[in-house]
């Protein structure tokens, strides 16, 4: 039996496809199992006891040399061995836990019996039910993403009872969290905050996580440690700046993995809607996430250990990168002592 399975990005959808994998190769053993991913998300996948083989796409790097004459013919290149790697076999099944355009072109260009994913009637798919040969009735988008996927195996026979991650994280990733934790003189039971999100609009304000620093260390004696990628290094700066006590700012200094295995040794992760807060999830760490103009109930944190800070409003959830009353209040109205109250009273301060 041999199964391709493509979720290209991003960090949270990868992770929501996890127990979807987990399923398959508990239910197809001695199966042989490819994952299509792009760059972003590899790590997640990289090592997996699940996976026999990756093949990783490029695109966006591919997009911004195809535009530049000195690189175009080594992006051609690549794409094009990307291309042969995908056709050099044929599957047994092929299942499209993307359904997106771009993802619907991997699912033509595969040579696949059996190819599956939701027919047409999900508002996200670009159409990329073409493609299929075995279309599954649509369901709910206001069922989590990661039971979609589940549910996509179910209907074709593939039971699903347990929800396993597997993460891999090895020696290495543990030793350089730990290290970093160590030189920043952090001691054990430390609460990690994760201030940052790709849309402004899940923003909390800066002032805000400083306060929320400053309480738990002074109030609570809990260090602190920020966490963002390299380009959020400056706004937790900032954050930073605006504290009493001192906190650690370990933006852009942990790889997804070492991420993960510093999420491990966190009492906590307070953070927006965002890839991490869905990391933290999946090693089991407690998750306390603030939403807004998002749906906890379709992609919040997954699991009975995970608290979601959110005020009822009539326009949210609104899924806009941009509010469109010009008040981002969905964000704004969460408080401090919001916060502070959902750690003390789920004991995790």
């Amino acid at each position: 039996m041999k199964i391709l399975i493509i979720k290209l990005s991003a960090i949270g959808d990868v992770i929501h496809t996890l127990p979807a994998l987990n399923s398959l190769r508990k239910f197809y053993p001695d199966a042989h199992i490819t994952w299509i991913v792009e760059e972003a998300a590899f790590p997640l996948i990289r090592g997996h006891n699940a996976l026999n083989r990756i093949i990783l796409s490029k695109r966006k790097k591919w997009i911004k040399e195809l535009l530049d004459p000195l690189a175009r013919k080594r992006a051609l290149k690549e794409i094009y061995n990307f291309i042969k790697d995908i056709r050099d076999t044929r599957y047994d099944i092929v299942i499209d836990f993307h359904q997106l355009l771009k993802s619907g072109l991997l699912v033509w260009l595969a040579r696949g019996d059996r190819k599956i994913g939701f027919d047409r009637g999900m508002p996200h798919m670009e159409e990329s039910q073409i493609f299929l040969n075995e279309k599954i009735p649509p369901v709910s988008m206001e069922i989590h993403a990661l039971k979609r996927n589940l549910m996509l195996l179910e209907a074709v026979g593939v039971p699903t009872a347990n929800i396993e991650y597997q993460i891999s994280i090895d020696k290495n990733d543990e030793d350089s969290a730990m290290t970093l934790v160590l030189e920043n003189g952090i001691k054990d039971g430390f609460v990690v905050l994760n201030p940052v999100a790709k849309w402004d609009f899940k923003l909390w304000q800066n002032y805000k996580w400083a306060r929320l620093a400053d309480t738990l260390i002074k109030d609570h004696d809990i260090p602190v440690i920020f966490t963002g990628s390299p380009d959020d290094y400056f706004l937790i700066e900032e954050i930073c700046e605006m504290m009493e006590e001192k906190a650690a700012n370990f933006a852009g200094k942990t790889s997804l993995k070492n991420l993960a295995a510093l999420y491990s040794m966190a009492k906590t992760i307070i953070t927006t809607d965002t890839g991490p807060m869905h990391l933290a999830a999946a090693i089991k760490t407690p998750v306390i996430a603030l939403f807004g103009p998002t749906a906890p109930w379709r992609t919040g944190p997954y699991g009975l250990i995970h608290k979601v800070i959110r005020k009822s409003m009539a326009c949210s959830p609104c899924f806009k990168r941009i509010c469109p009353y010009g008040h981002n209040n969905c964000m704004k109205s969460i408080s401090v002592d919001d916060v502070r109250i959902s750690l003390v009273k789920s004991t995790r301060i």
